[in-house]
């Protein structure tokens, strides 16, 4: 009866699932609103965007709209979860409070296990509100629909066969059903009581837990041991052939632990990801039946039996592999976090004014509203990292003035699912698979960045060429002037928005602070910017920030009197004074506080006041409207306070709602490393991916990038991440290459199957905005993203690129063998020039050859033929390791062992590209001036380009 939801974006680490922009610009946005308006801004009957992207992400995500009390359990349960997750980045797995006058209050504290399972319990939860078990479209609910008319025309309506078989329909249904999308079935109710038990087991029994991890899952008690009152229930299905009575209470509660995670991962990622993952779990348990000596998969079936005790405890009660192993630890560390950081920005209006930021900055420009769109989707790629949400929500409003201003449905929509894809790998917000690479090989997030950056950059660039060179071929122009704001006048607006994006940089880069405290430390100061830009205007401005500098002035003194805070120093809890500058740093520390206090109080102060500056998400204000509404206190609506409050509430609860499907996926996904680690297979599947490629680097890199599309194929990119990382982790490491690189180009590959046909979930959700043909939709997509097909192999080859670095000396199995450059390398010319300048600067003039090759423009028309000297141009340019790596594995396949120099090489082969683009650039020129007047349109675009 169940119905596979079609798959969603990971969610790696994203925006609020229905998160809207509106462009602040009124005529921009009259522009935006013509599929529903005229081009004056005259409104029609048409729905808005806010509500095309509303419906849009519901319907690809298949989330319920939820009222009354469902939809409070929702918003408690969801504060509940920030709320969580921000004390563990505050303060840890100790739960511990100081309050004056009364001292420590210790409330506990939590092993790791314990976290993990709670992290999931609350992702579980949600789930089981949120997302439907079925809505009866599916293939099998369609089938069974037919079984009561078939018995009505065969039997007569009043057989009591066919009353009885109606009224199990009727039972299922109300047990399962959810057709519209707005109500929790009782199986969800007792779904979320099963879920709830597991974790409360995990926090009351962690003792008994701790000595099963060591004696096995049999020597615990049974659940009649535990619930007496269940012994006849026990009974009656032991006697049925299932050995209830001979199991565990601790089995039957992780065996339904993980059954509850592959539902919920059908229900949120589809029943693709859940089949995998399923068969990985069947496999643990029979895979040893597989003949050993079976052609290729006979090296699957050199494991040990394994009990389903041993495999339910490894998969379940284990922090090292399993549902709680790495993935998901990262992300109780790291993803919430950022995930929050993302909400709280996006609710604060920072998405919207990040949209009209892109439209004053190139509106005007050739191709104004493309280049917009690319710009809006980078922006908001730094605050969510997911493709479908950010395709939604910018597409919204930038793919129907691309279509107003002359370009084709199919490629408006390519350009924003293209460009919304990079938001995954472009720093400091990437995708959740980001923060993965941290944990898997130990890296500093702050590398992870600056490896990053180039590449991104890269592909931004690339898609900005490409439709500079479209709108240069069809004459599309810009929006006129008089119908924007001018840049200056929109950043003195809003300049603070890109405060939190700074300080996060800052921490992760300048004072090199932990993932989790540099999103802790950054999410507490968009709390207190965004509480001090509501309580600032004209007659507050002074005393706010008088109030501000006098309680800092007060805590300096006190810690460079006592060393402690005014309170601690009034309660006497003070000591020895510290040195000025330590003192300050203190205070700085502390001045996020001290700035969210003030604020508050003075919005309590002056509830009616305005706030100039501050223009809350939409969201927001409905929020707060329904919960006035709902209290009987409408008038609260207006109340600054209360909608600063709303602010926070929205914020954390939307977090809580985008990580859900993020921790749902990383909780499956973590099962396939764990199968792979404890079933003892990851040695033997190295050495049969190694004889695959026949020692190739190269051929290795087109296996993992073929398998990273074809998996990642409507499958989440974290998941892509994670399943490929344990399969041809091992595999790649075995070559001498970094392992930043290689996880970064599996990365860059489960991000392109968001745009690669046949499924292409961000290409899709931008033909439904564009209202074009899908599948068209993602073959443009793909084609202006071909860069991000490239880019991976270049780095990798070169690892200049993403400015890695060989340690010199370095013993090549040492824990690290490359390292981020420094200046110190930047000033060795004679490394730097020929191995990170010469092909950075080549693989960005090589995009400007790819462009000419796919878009069939510079300057004028390009041929086929002189497409395909283009193409060759731009592989030369960017990635000449391809053609000598390949041409060295062919020959040494032949037993001819040819060592190439492989730097000289690469320079001259990219000498000879640049040389062959120069030529037909300047070719292309000369023709499009040689007529009797140069095009205005193909001069100065090509130019720019």
């Amino acid at each position: 009866m169940t119905s596979d939801p079609p798959p969603t974006d990971d969610s790696d680490v994203s925006t609020p699932d229905t998160a809207t922009a509106t462009p602040s610009t009124a005529p921009a946005t009259a522009d935006v609103l013509t599929d529903g308006g005229t081009a004056d801004g005259t409104a029609t009957t048409d729905s808005s965007p806010e509500q095309d992207a509303d419906e849009l992400v519901e319907e690809l995500e298949r989330r319920r709209s939820l009222r009354g009390p469902a939809a409070i359990a929702v918003l408690l349960i969801g504060v509940t979860f920030s709320a969580f997750q921000m004390w563990l980045a505050a303060h840890g797995f100790i739960f511990q409070l100081s309050l004056p006058l009364v001292g420590e209050v210790s409330l506990g504290s939590l092993q790791s296990l314990q976290v993990n399972s709670l992290h999931v319990t609350f992702a579980l939860l949600l789930t089981f509100l949120l997302f439907p078990a079925t809505q009866g479209d599916g293939a099998l609910s369609r089938r069974l629909s037919r079984v009561v008319p078939a018995l009505e025309t065969r039997l007569g309506g009043t057989n009591p066969v066919t009353r009885g078989a109606r009224g199990v329909r009727g039972g299922i249904r109300w047990l399962l059903l959810d057709p519209d999308r707005n109500r929790v079935t009782p199986i969800d109710v007792v779904l979320m009581i099963v879920a709830a038990l597991t974790s409360l087991y995990m926090l009351t029994e962690f003792d008994e837990i701790n000595s099963l991890r060591a004696l096995g899952l049999d020597g615990g008690r049974t659940t009649t041991e535990v619930f007496g009152f269940l012994e006849l229930p026990v009974q009656v299905i032991s006697s049925l052939g299932i050995p209830l009575d001979e199991v565990s209470y601790a089995f039957v509660l992780g065996a339904l632990g993980i059954l509850l995670v592959l539902e919920a991962t059908r229900r949120t990622l589809g029943a693709y990801l859940m089949g995998i993952v399923g068969m990985f779990i069947v496999y643990a348990r029979y895979g040893f039946l597989i003949p050993r000596d079976a052609p290729l998969v006979g090296v699957l079936g050199q494991i040990q039996q394994t009990a389903w005790s041993d495999v339910i405890q490894n998969l379940w009660y284990n922090t090292a592999n399993g549902v709680f192993g790495v993935p998901v630890r990262v992300s109780v560390q790291f993803i919430y976090i950022f995930i929050l950081f993302g909400a709280f920005l996006e609710m604060s209006g920072a998405g919207r004014w990040f949209i009209d930021l892109a439209y004053s900055a190139t509106g005007r420009r050739k191709g104004g509203p493309a280049k917009a769109s690319i710009l809006a989707s980078g922006f908001m790629g730094t605050i969510s990292g997911s493709s479908i949400a950010n395709t939604v929500t910018t597409g919204a409003f930038t793919i129907p003035l691309m279509k107003r201003t002359g370009y084709r449905p199919e490629f408006a929509g390519g350009v924003e699912a293209s460009a919304s894809s990079g938001g995954q790998i472009l720093p400091p917000v990437m995708g959740a698979a980001a923060f993965l690479i941290v944990e898997f090989i130990g890296v500093p997030f702050a590398d992870v960045i600056v490896a990053a950056t180039v590449p991104a950059l890269v592909f931004f660039f690339g898609v900005w060429v490409m439709v500079h060179l479209e709108a240069s071929r069809a004459g599309i122009g810009g929006v006129d002037a008089s119908e924007l704001v001018t840049l200056r006048s929109h950043l003195k607006r809003g300049w603070f928005y890109l405060l939190p994006i700074g300080l996060l940089l800052y921490y992760l880069i300048g004072a090199r602070l932990t993932v989790a405290r540099s999103a802790w430390f950054t999410l507490v100061a968009i709390a207190a910017l965004i509480a001090l830009v509501a309580a600032y205007n004209d007659r507050t401005r002074w005393p706010l920030l008088g109030t501000i500098a006098g309680l800092a002035a007060v805590e300096f003194v006190a810690y460079l009197v006592a060393g402690t805070t005014v309170v601690g120093a009034l309660t006497g809890s003070g000591g020895t004074g510290m040195a000025p500058s330590a003192a300050a740093a203190a205070v700085v520390g502390e001045l996020g506080w001290i700035v969210l206090a003030v604020s508050f109080f003075t919005l309590l102060a002056r509830p009616h006041a305005d706030a100039p500056l501050l223009d809350y998400d939409d969201q927001v204000d409905e929020a707060t409207e329904t919960a006035t509404g709902a209290l009987g206190r409408p008038q609260l609506a207006d109340n600054r306070a209360v909608g600063y409050f709303s602010f926070v509430v929205r914020s954390m609860e939307a977090g809580a709602r985008t990580a859900t499907p993020v921790v749902i996926a990383v909780a499956a996904a973590g099962v396939i490393p764990g199968v792979i680690s404890t079933t003892g297979l990851g040695p033997n599947l190295t050495t049969l991916i190694l004889n695959v490629a026949g020692g190739s680097l190269v051929l290795l890199l087109v296996i993992t990038a073929i398998a990273s599309i074809i998996l990642g194929m409507g499958m989440p990119t974290t998941v892509t991440y994670i399943i490929l990382v344990s399969l041809l982790g091992s595999a790649i490491a075995s070559f001498d290459i970094p392992l930043l690189a290689a996880h970064l180009f599996i990365l860059y590959f489960g991000v392109i199957a968001d745009i690669t046909p046949p499924v292409a979930v961000a290409a899709y959700a931008a033909s439904g905005v564009a209202k074009s043909d899908p599948f068209q939709t993602g073959i443009e997509a793909f084609s202006l993203s071909l860069n991000k097909v490239i880019v991976p192999f270049a780095f990798v080859l070169v690892p200049g690129i993403v400015l890695l670095r060989r340690i010199p000396g370095a013993d090549p199995d040492a824990d690290q063998v490359y390292r981020v450059i420094g200046f110190s390398d930047v000033l060795d010319l004679g490394y730097f020039v020929p191995e990170v300048l010469i092909p950075i600067v080549g693989v960005f003039l090589g995009v400007v050859a790819l462009g000419a090759t796919v878009i069939g423009f510079l300057y004028t028309d390009v041929s086929w033929f002189e497409r395909a000297l283009f193409a060759l141009a731009a592989l030369l340019l960017m990635a000449p390791g391809l053609l000598f790596n390949s041409v060295e594995s062919l020959l040494g396949l032949v037993g001819m062992n040819v060592g190439f120099g492989t730097v000289v090489l690469d320079l001259a082969l990219r000498a000879v590209g640049g040389v062959l683009f120069a030529a037909l650039a300047l070719a292309n020129r000369r023709r499009s001036g040689s007529g009797a007047e140069p095009s205005e349109q193909t001069e100065p675009g090509a130019s720019e380009a």
